[in-house]
């Protein structure tokens, strides 16, 4: 990890009506880091994600990622910028093979004109073989190169997870954030994402900031740990300051914490 600060969220908050969703939220990611996101349910947690990639637009705070406001921009141009993001329902393009839905997030690889597309240049096929040279580099990382021409909506859940995971990381992020990903999944699967986020995060030298509601893999993988309640921060810290923070315990932990 580096001392790069890559994300800076100063007191952002967002206002639906009269209903303050979040309000008075700080993080501070540092290039490299691993940072979960937690709180109960309805605490504003993907609503920050939503921030964060444009989906919403503030109305208060600033949201500075690498060095760049990013309040004003929309989702296609902060994903340009370097963050990207998987959803808590999974957002695959069921109708499109495995391939297919990886060569979409591939597409800034293609440098061919729309006017070599419609007439079939030999840029727009060395273009596209690019894409899918690179495509299915990331499909067998995540161990579905052997799924490729099958249609996404058929793969079982879990393997629908590390697509939307493979497919958010081929759009060449530097900061991924995970809503999240083992939503669904039984006990060795998520030992399974354990490893493969800890994976990729060191292959690609990826900040990761994970919403989750499994504890064990928060607790087992995340180096630092903000807690939302009711849209605003009540604690920060180490993986062991959270488990012991009253504050925590009281609003989403109980009294039984175990890793």
């Amino acid at each position: 990890m580096t001392n790069n600060l890559l994300l800076k969220v100063e007191n952002v908050g967002i206002q639906f009506g009269g209903l303050k969703a979040v309000q008075g939220l700080n993080l501070e990611l540092f290039q490299g880091e691993l940072i979960g996101l937690i709180g109960p349910n309805g605490a504003g947690k993907t609503t920050s994600f939503n921030m964060l990639t444009g989906v919403y637009k503030p109305t208060e705070g600033e949201i500075l990622f690498d060095g760049k406001r990013t309040n004003n921009m929309s989702p296609h141009q902060v994903t340009k910028s370097g963050v990207s993001r998987t959803f808590q329902n999974i957002r695959l393009f069921k109708e499109l093979s495995v391939l297919d839905n990886v060569k979409v997030a591939n597409h800034s690889l293609a440098k061919h004109s729309i006017f070599s597309s419609v007439f079939r240049l030999p840029s727009f096929f060395s273009g596209e073989a690019k894409m899918e040279e690179v495509s299915i580099e990331f499909l067998k990382i995540f161990g579905l190169d052997k799924y490729k021409d099958e249609l996404s909506k058929n793969l079982p859940y879990g393997m629908q997870r590390r697509l939307e995971i493979a497919r958010a990381l081929a759009a060449g992020p530097k900061l991924l954030l995970l809503d999240e990903p083992a939503a669904g999944m039984n006990p060795q699967e998520t030992k399974d994402l354990m490893d493969l986020i800890a994976l990729i995060r060191k292959r690609f030298d990826l900040t990761i900031l994970l919403i989750e509601h499994d504890m064990g893999l928060v607790m087992g993988i995340c180096e630092r740990i903000y807690v939302l309640d009711h849209g605003q921060l009540i604690a920060d810290g180490t993986p062991e300051e959270i488990r012991n923070n009253p504050k925590v315990i009281e609003a989403y932990l109980g009294e039984e914490v175990t890793e």
